[in-house]
């Protein structure tokens, strides 16, 4: 399906690729997007210092900022200075109770489940802490039952309910 706006580009967005996080402890890292939440290991360019992991069909590349590339982008993360806001991992099936279990006994810090609107619509997102601090959004499916904007143009905008 293609739902791209014609804007005269000579392209289509086709979703996510890629999200590179400059980070500081690549270990905890690699435990974190593995062995917790599932990611798959890719690649590892020892050239760069990157190590790549497959979230779905987008990529999650780690890059210590001991290492050439990561150090060419200024301060690590931190509470005063973050890489981006926040990355979204779409995820099925959507068990709030059971995922909120699961995190909790590897020790992520959970937030709150909001519906939230997302590339495929209005559904059940959590959104957690890795353990450098980052932002994750863990979005379920989207629900036709949340989404007030379903069947209705991508015009009128998100902050339109007429």
């Amino acid at each position: 399906m293609n739902d791209a706006i014609d804007n005269g580009a000579p392209f289509n967005m086709l979703g996510l690729d890629h999200v590179v996080l400059r980070i500081r402890d690549l270990e905890k890292m690699k435990a974190f997007y593995m062995d917790v939440l599932g990611c798959t290991f890719v690649d590892h360019d020892p050239d760069n210092d990157l190590f790549q992991v497959r979230a779905g069909s987008a990529l999650i590349d780690l890059v210590p900022i001991s290492g050439k590339m990561g150090s060419a982008g200024g301060p690590p993360p931190g509470k005063d200075g973050h890489n981006m806001d926040h990355f979204a991992i779409q995820i099925e099936p959507y068990d709030d109770d059971a995922i909120r279990e699961y995190l909790s006994a590897h020790g992520v810090e959970l937030g709150e489940t909001r519906i939230r609107g997302g590339a495929e619509g209005e559904g059940p997102a959590i959104y957690i802490k890795d353990p450098e601090g980052n932002t994750v959004e863990l979005k379920g499916p989207a629900d036709p039952a949340y989404d007030v904007f379903a069947g209705k143009p991508f015009e009128m905008g998100r902050d339109s309910l007429s």
